[in-house]
């Protein structure tokens, strides 16, 4: 595609996952990049590192001299995440700049490429890493924007061979939020999860499936779409597009996954599609949800002529996505997984497998919930899938975007939490209480800071560990 008389790119919000990936691919393509972001973190360290200009004051005296002086020649990208009072944002949009979404973007991108979308109130990002290592690691060439850091890649962009001959193939995480992935232009589809979400942009479940629904119709009729077996009954099977549809699951009659075996760092299962069977894959990214997204990404690969040779080396050889069900520490009687979920659902998921992996070891969590609105709308479900732990220690809500909401706290999930020990601990005497409980299995989850302390943790539960050996 073509950015015609483009050759500044300024990002509002450029250390966000997504956007940052965008600036990445800018970069990789010789755009001059710069951006703001609220608070230095990691990953903006990352990008100062590979030559872009970022501020984290929102003035415009930190705005490149060239981007004001040639508005024809910069294009500016924001994030709906983006306080509406923000200075730049409002110059921008006040004097004569190109100005577009990031998802706008994106649309753009995919309109020009053959693109594999993967969507889902949960299961993208995972289900996407995994689909563009397998066809990388096969020699496709792909681009790929994805939602979270790749161990195998270390980066939220994968970038093909420039040299190949074969166009590129783009595999693109599809927002949900804000209704973004509306603007993509998606040949096939996987669809991994429809569980009510974002309700203070959708109003209610009835509205989500109804965008998943128009999200899906995307695919042109050449197209195919993979769909989690739950989500196509949710969303009515006789609504689906008249296109390759394809169901998948554990508990599917299509695509499934058979024999599973929980070992404590992988999880072995037969792959059977109705028309081949592949036994005895290893997943080194534990989790049944995981094994679940793992059927979409071998599907795709199947129908894109990749061997069954080459699936099994993709399978085995993807290391996951930091943040994704990651082990931390997995040495004798102490374990330690961070996760980002955030949900409900997701919380159940990822506990029943840690529950699987470890059956009698005690397990403790340490759950930061994310947003108001969302702690507000699924309270109840909150309290029953953070039930699945034996113990679990409460942060206070991480409000990103919001403001707080009178009644809305993290210790409105204590009543419903049905375990032998449940408590509200403020983030500095986290390390404190820890002392104090002495851990078996360990799990963080959350969306919001947390992953701040994952560090801290795992060095205190190490230091642990060799005090213990001695």
């Amino acid at each position: 595609m073509s950015f015609e008389g483009i050759n500044s790119v300024h990002l509002l919000g450029i250390g966000g996952i997504g956007m940052s990936a965008l600036a990445r691919w800018f970069g990789h393509e010789g755009f001059a990049v710069s951006g703001y972001d609220r608070t230095p973190s990691p990953l903006t360290d990352e990008l100062i590192a590979e030559g872009m200009q970022i501020s984290f004051v929102d003035e415009l005296g930190t705005i490149p001299k060239a981007i004001v002086d040639s508005p024809e020649n910069a294009l500016i990208i924001w994030t709906p995440a983006l306080p509406k009072e923000s200075v730049q944002l409002n110059f921008f949009r006040g004097n004569d700049f190109q100005l577009r979404k990031r998802s706008e973007v994106l649309g753009m991108l995919t309109s020009a490429y053959y693109t594999i979308a993967v969507a889902g109130t949960h299961g993208k990002t995972t289900t996407s890493s995994l689909v563009a290592h397998m066809l990388k690691s096969a020699g496709k060439p792909v681009v790929a924007f994805l939602g979270g850091i790749t161990q195998n890649y270390q980066s939220n962009l994968i970038l093909g061979d420039k040299k190949s001959k074969e166009p590129a193939l783009v595999v693109v995480e599809a927002d949900e939020f804000d209704r973004s992935f509306l603007r993509l232009h998606p040949n096939e589809i996987v669809l991994t999860s429809v569980d009510p979400d974002h309700l203070d942009v959708y109003g209610d479940e009835q509205q989500i499936l109804a965008g998943f629904l128009e999200f899906v119709k995307l695919v042109d009729n050449k197209g195919r779409v993979y769909i989690q077996h739950t989500a196509a009954q949710r969303l009515g099977d006789e609504k689906l597009p008249r296109v390759s549809t394809r169901e998948y699951g554990l508990r599917s009659s299509g695509i499934r996954a058979e024999n599973i075996q929980a070992k404590s760092g992988s999880f072995v299962f037969d792959y059977i599609d109705g028309k081949q069977e592949i036994k005895g894959l290893e997943l080194f990214i534990p989790g049944f949800h995981n094994v679940e997204n793992a059927l979409a990404a071998i599907a795709i690969a199947l129908d894109h002529q990749i061997s069954e040779e080459q699936i099994r080396e993709g399978i085995s050889s993807f290391r996951g996505v930091k943040r994704r069900f990651e082990i931390h520490v997995n040495e004798g009687n102490h374990v330690f997984i961070d996760d980002y979920a955030h949900h409900p659902e997701e919380i159940r998921a990822c506990l029943s497998s840690v529950r699987a992996m470890f059956p009698t070891k005690k397990l403790t969590v340490i759950f930061q919930p994310h947003l108001f609105t969302r702690t507000r709308d699924f309270a109840e479900g909150f309290s029953e899938s953070l039930s699945l732990a034996d113990s679990v220690i409460l942060l206070d809500i991480y409000p990103a975007r919001e403001l707080p909401i009178e009644g809305v706290t993290a210790a409105m999930l204590l009543d419903g939490i049905n375990t032998s020990h449940k408590v509200l601990v403020e983030k500095e005497n986290l390390m404190r209480h820890l002392d104090q409980a002495s851990p078996e299995v360990l799990v963080t989850l959350g969306a919001g800071d947390i992953d701040r302390l994952v560090p801290a943790i795992a060095a205190w539960m190490k230091e642990g560990l060799n005090r213990y050996a001695i």
